[in-house]
């Protein structure tokens, strides 16, 4: 069963995690009874492909044996192979999920929610390399962190530290119920979004494209236009599911959505759209090839650092979406509009001539939107059919 896609899912949700309402509204502590929850709950999400279970079975405890084996090493050494042997090994199972369609086998690899696992699993051992995670983790929290049910098909990411501390608070009475509430908000907002925005932009508009659009031309821009408002609502009605029933087992995930329709420039939107992603590809692929490249000083050009980067960034957010030409074009694309506003903005901050003022921020605003949705129409691939 595919998690927030049925009123079923909700139901058997619902009636799971009302004990979990009752202990928090009387200050008792959620860890225990919300294990029990998880595990039930995911039982029901791969109950209908065993390949899929035992996927992640397997994938969970590979990821548990670097994790823990890597943490004992870097008590004692901090040899930079070794930890690059470890990287790779983790992210090797998402590379399998993406290489095995293109070369027509079977693929094993892949199952619900590898993607968003692989960067729980990284972020620890990157961290662990920084010396921000020192002691020895338990194999059930590895195991909590990685499997945390809510929001494993598509996020948000969260991050290990910020996990854990909510995960062993006990929260008063008081606290717990504001979590409930913002927790049953953000889940009602999740059905506008989803079931009756998006739902409607999908069925009513998009699908009936063909009797709406006068030419091609407006068939396809009305489709640019439609296309990105409908992903928006649905991505972010999903997204608001996952936050708000996290909420409720006391754990406050993360955002992942902060208007990014309103967005000044692509810098900008990439702070608003997809926050948790973004964030996490910026923190340990762009940050970590700066530094790289300044430490080492293969590049002594800072623009040009910089722009590689953003490159390196884009291009790999496109292909974690698929080995597909849409995909890999579209970070492409991204990567060039972020390349292009690096340079017009040591440019402005040089000569100042861009225009400041409300007038202006408005035009940023239409001129960035239009880049975005053209950007979401490559994403679709609806101008390679």
């Amino acid at each position: 069963m595919t998690p927030y896609s049925s009123f079923l899912f909700f139901i058997i949700l619902g009636i799971l995690l009302l004990p979990t309402m009752i202990l928090g509204t009387m200050g008792k502590r959620l860890r225990y009874y919300n294990v029990f929850v998880s595990i039930v709950v995911l039982a029901i999400i791969f109950s209908e492909g065993n390949a899929g279970f035992f996927s992640l079975v397997a994938f969970t405890i590979l990821q548990v044996v670097l994790v823990k084996g890597y943490i004992t090493y870097r008590q004692t050494k901090n040899s930079s192979l070794v930890f690059y042997v470890i990287s790779f090994l983790s992210i090797l199972p998402l590379i399998l999920s993406k290489v095995l369609p293109i070369l027509a086998v079977d693929n094993w690899a892949s199952f619900l929610g590898i993607s968003y696992l692989t960067f729980r699993a990284v972020q620890i051992i990157i961290e662990t390399r920084d010396g921000l995670i020192k002691e020895q983790l338990s194999i059930f929290q590895l195991v909590n962190f990685m499997l945390f049910y809510p929001t494993i098909s598509s996020g948000p990411i969260d991050r290990f530290r910020r996990f854990q501390k909510d995960e062993e608070k006990c929260w008063t009475p008081e606290e717990y119920k504001e979590l409930l509430y913002k927790g049953i908000n953000k889940i009602f907002i999740g059905f506008l979004y989803k079931f009756i925005i998006g739902y409607s932009i999908n069925t009513y508009f998009i699908m009936n494209l063909d009797y709406i659009a006068d030419g091609k031309f407006s068939y396809h821009l009305l489709y640019m236009y439609s296309y990105s408002l409908y992903l928006f609502f649905d991505f972010a009605g999903y997204t608001a599911f996952a936050v708000g029933v996290s909420y409720i087992m006391g754990i406050r995930s993360p955002e992942n959505f902060n208007k990014p329709f309103i967005s000044r420039n692509i810098k900008d939107f990439w702070n608003r759209w997809h926050m948790s992603l973004s964030f996490w590809f910026r923190d340990y692929v762009f940050m970590r090839f700066v530094f790289l490249m300044k430490k080492k000083k293969w590049i002594q050009n800072k623009m040009l650092v910089s722009n590689l980067g953003y490159a390196l960034l884009f291009l790999l957010m496109g292909i974690w979406h698929g080995v597909a030409i849409q995909y890999i074009i579209y970070g492409a694309y991204h990567a060039l509009m972020m390349v292009g506003f690096n340079f017009f903005e040591t440019w402005n901050k040089k000569h100042k001539r861009w225009p400041t003022g409300r007038v202006m921020t408005f035009v940023s605003i239409v001129i960035t939107f239009h880049v975005v949705c053209f950007g979401f129409y490559l994403f679709s691939g609806k101008p390679f059919q």
